[in-house]
């Protein structure tokens, strides 16, 4: 009984991750996240491409042949992009952030930039985890 229990479980989860998230081409992506993806990451190519319901909030998830993730909100803009601690391109981030990191950690590289809610999410490549407003102001870094 007890297996069959788990088993159930298991299968719901499986069932309610398969909606969340649903595979498309990458031509069913927005306009303006193609245009990101060609501008930014012309050195790789999509692996797949998800229309993602995570936190509520339709987007979408592309995972890249080199590793690296990004996600768009539902208009197109990125939201996010993950290196997997490599670095990534810098061309799309505030003028700001870039001019922090070159002057305050110069030998360092951004791996991971993530638009939240509040605020404007940045990792380098020695683990240190830097918090800016959505404007690029610095609020706190701390290590990870």
């Amino acid at each position: 009984m007890k297996t069959r229990i788990i088993l159930a479980t298991l299968l719901l989860g499986f069932v309610i991750s398969g909606n969340a998230q649903k595979k498309i081409e990458t031509t069913e992506l927005p306009k303006t996240s193609q245009d990101f993806l060609k501008k930014y990451f012309s050195h790789t190519t999509v692996v797949n491409a998800k229309k993602d319901a995570e936190h509520g909030e339709k987007g979408y998830e592309v995972k890249l042949k080199d590793g690296t993730e990004v996600e768009f909100w539902k208009d197109g803009s990125y939201r996010e992009v993950d290196g997997d601690g490599k670095p990534i391109p810098t061309d799309f981030i505030p003028k700001s952030i870039k001019d922090y990191v070159a002057k305050n950690y110069p030998n360092e590289k951004i791996t991971h930039i993530d638009y939240g809610h509040k605020d404007l999410d940045v990792d380098l490549t020695n683990k240190i985890d830097l918090e800016f407003t959505k404007e690029g102001k610095f609020i706190k870094g701390k290590k990870d």
